[in-house]
């Protein structure tokens, strides 16, 4: 399926040195167009963070900027926006893979959350992807995968998508 060329990328929410960065595979149509991560209706990504303890308030998509001061960021593998993942190709996610790399080096946090194993196992080329914290590191970030809160994953319910989200926040609060 191909979208107009006025279908912007999503800006990454980010600055150097966060404690995490939470990492989806590519824009949706809705957040790209609004410029705001996770705005699709039936995505849970906030509401996740709000009751896994990451943030002390539910968050709002328009206010994306907000989890900053919470020592978080947000930004995607692929920057081209699709209405599902997977319209990506394989390949496509193994291109990005590189630059996607070199971001996470560049604004170097200490760790690192995948929002579902695609994009993590088409960049590593590990087919064999566990839930939750990662042997190997990523661009120098501790790596996690924990299930996509998309509305379209309808394997997790909510409860079992806050359990893993905190499961990472209170390792995180005590991982150097």
């Amino acid at each position: 399926m191909t979208y107009p060329d006025s279908v912007q990328s999503l800006p990454d929410v980010l600055e150097p040195g966060l404690s995490l960065v939470f990492c989806g595979i590519n824009p949706g149509i809705r957040a790209a167009s609004t410029g705001h991560h996770f705005e699709g209706r039936g995505n849970r990504f906030w509401r996740v963070m709000y009751l896994a303890g990451f943030t002390p308030e539910l968050i709002r998509p328009e206010d994306d900027r907000t989890v900053l001061r919470y020592g978080c960021g947000l930004t995607t593998v692929v920057p081209r926006p699709t209405a599902q993942a997977a319209e990506l190709s394989r390949s496509e996610i193994e291109l990005a893979g590189d630059a996607f790399r070199r971001k996470i080096e560049q604004y170097a946090p200490r760790h690192i959350v995948f929002l579902g194993k695609m994009a993590l196992s088409a960049i590593s080329g590990t087919r064999d992807i566990h839930w939750g914290r990662q042997i190997e590191p990523f661009g120098g970030a501790h790596a996690w995968v924990v299930p996509n809160p998309s509305g379209l994953n309808r394997a997790f319910d909510l409860d079992a998508l806050v359990a893993a989200y905190r499961e990472v926040r209170i390792a995180v609060a005590f991982t150097p």
